[in-house]
């Protein structure tokens, strides 16, 4: 019963902005809720152009069921209660009233009715709404509430869409130089929605003059989205090749400098995945008020998470292996193993939901044809900051320098008094840890399941050797360049041959140039 009042309070207050109304007579109100579809559609857009707010309260009471009819009247009945559309005063419901029935076309009809009653609301997010609706669904019999809003309307902005709306709805028109008329107006459009309305409406057009004008506006409209796709073909580039980078940081570590071949670092980065997904449930069971804060916990455990993990790997397997790639490979691809089996049989087989904070979730409408997904954007962002982050680690603290000389040149390093084998553990740790903060943006972007590695751990492996081993500039370069790559190629040939096309020119490049994009630095260069 709320509910219903509301909906009819907002209408009324939405016609409180159109210009002069007519009310709402008995055979109208008759003619919508009875008879023929095609007629009551008829009479229902002939009562919108001079809608009041009896009008739509009665068009709120049709699209809710409460309606009913006896003795050629109708009435609307709430909780048991009847009142006339016409007069809105109590009445007596005669014995034997029939409700009135609205099958699925008539029902589409009523909603798109109340949407358009929006047009003359005072607000102009409600009024761009309903423009939207129009534009989507353009229909010729709601031409006169178009133009009687488009007369009304004094936001600029608003009214050229409103100019498109109407534009749109003439295009079904029977009458060709309405249709010539529109086409020549939408091709001012620089809407995705648009160049599809023309392209169903070239394939039903037989008139050769109005055909040649759909052709020429849709040349012009596929001209002015051109910018947008090229940039969403980057942005998604990017985004692509930021997951890269950050897959790929820890690796460059790992592998880079010291030299492993770790076969479980994508298990690693599925760690920092589940710590999030720990987190999550922590705070919506213990701390719901400060939710969207929980990815902010979630960034420090997933690292300490995979960091310790890396760092038991390391002192119980890995340090007896140094200087034995394929053992490590073997040794490492048996724990990705053991990991996977024991995150399933802590979490079980199947994915598990990890859920955006309200402020990652949404898009930037960019442009008509290009909106930035918040959660793709903050991910861009964040790889940035770990990339600064594991680079003023490298070159600017104690540790980054203890690791720098025990990688180029072990003997001196411990003739220094430099603890060798401790350093091995934090540079590993250190690596474990940036897969961990890669598993927690990867959470953001999907689901998180025991296999999510497996997805990362090859491509992260071509972005280190085709960046140049142990150099972090390579691997930046390598993951971006590889990421915009691949998205342009899919655009041409699909993203499976994009694959092997990407893989392809990898192993070319590195025929050409084996050492990278950068040349080869640390232990793989003393062997």
């Amino acid at each position: 019963m709320i509910k219903t009042i509301f909906h009819a309070a907002l209408i009324s207050l939405a016609l409180l902005h159109a210009a002069p109304t007519a009310a709402l007579t008995a055979q109208e109100a008759l003619s919508i809720a009875i008879g023929e579809s095609d007629a009551r559609i008829e009479a229902l857009n002939k009562a919108l152009v001079a809608a009041d707010d009896k009008t739509a309260a009665f068009i709120q009471a049709l699209s809710e069921d409460a309606v009913k009819t006896a003795g050629g009247k109708v009435f609307i009945v709430r909780d048991d209660k009847a009142t006339d559309p016409v007069t809105s005063e109590a009445v007596t419901l005669p014995e034997g009233a029939e409700d009135v029935i609205n099958n699925n076309r008539m029902r589409g009809e009523l909603d798109t009715a109340l949407a358009s009653l929006k047009l003359f609301s005072k607000d102009d997010k409600l009024r761009g709404e309903a423009i939207a609706a129009l534009l989507k669904d353009p229909d010729e019999s709601k031409l006169a509430l178009v133009e009687k809003a488009f007369a009304a309307e004094a936001n600029p902005e608003l009214k050229a869409k409103l100019g498109l709306a109407r534009a749109a709805a003439m295009l079904g028109s029977s009458d060709k130089a309405k249709r010539l008329e529109a086409a020549k107006t939408l091709a001012d459009s620089k809407d995705p929605a648009t160049q599809l309305l023309l392209n169903e409406r070239l394939k039903q057009e037989s008139d050769a003059e109005v055909k040649a004008q759909l052709e020429a506006s849709l040349a012009k409209i596929k001209s002015s989205l051109g910018l947008g796709e090229t940039l969403g073909v980057m942005f998604t580039g990017i985004s692509l090749g930021s997951i890269l980078l950050l897959a790929a940081l820890g690796l460059a570590i790992t592998y880079g400098l010291m030299g492993v071949i770790n076969m479980a670092h994508g298990e690693l980065i599925m760690i920092g995945a589940y710590a999030t997904y720990v987190v999550q449930n922590l705070f919506r069971q213990y701390l719901p008020g400060a939710f969207d804060f929980y990815l902010l916990a979630a960034i420090p455990v997933a690292f300490m998470a995979s960091a310790l993990v890396g760092a038991a790997m390391e002192r119980s397997v890995i340090r007896w292996l140094y200087g034995r790639p394929l053992e490590t490979l073997l040794a490492t691809w048996g724990i990705s193993l053991i990991l996977m089996q024991l995150v399933r049989t802590i979490f079980g087989a199947q994915n598990v939901g990890v859920e955006n904070p309200s402020w990652m979730s949404g898009s930037y409408a960019l442009l008509p044809n290009l909106s930035l997904p918040y959660n793709r954007v903050m991910i861009i962002v964040f790889a940035i900051l770990v990339l600064v982050g594991v680079s003023l680690v490298i070159s600017k603290t104690r540790l980054g320098l203890f690791v720098r000389g025990v990688t180029q040149n072990r003997p001196i390093a411990a003739c220094m008094g430099v603890n060798t084998a401790r350093i091995d553990t934090y540079a590993f740790s250190l690596g474990s840890g940036i897969a961990g903060l890669a598993g927690c943006a990867l959470s953001q972007i999907g689901n998180v399941g025991p296999d999510l590695g497996q997805s990362y751990i090859v491509d992260s492996f071509m972005v280190v050797v085709l960046g140049g081993v142990g150099q972090l500039a390579g691997t930046v370069y390598a993951a971006l360049g590889l990421g915009v790559l691949n998205k342009f190629l899919e655009g041409w040939s699909g993203a499976v041959l994009a694959k092997i096309a990407v893989l392809v020119f990898i192993i070319i490049f590195i025929q050409k140039r084996p050492q990278g994009i950068f040349a080869i630095k640390g232990r793989s260069a003393e062997a």
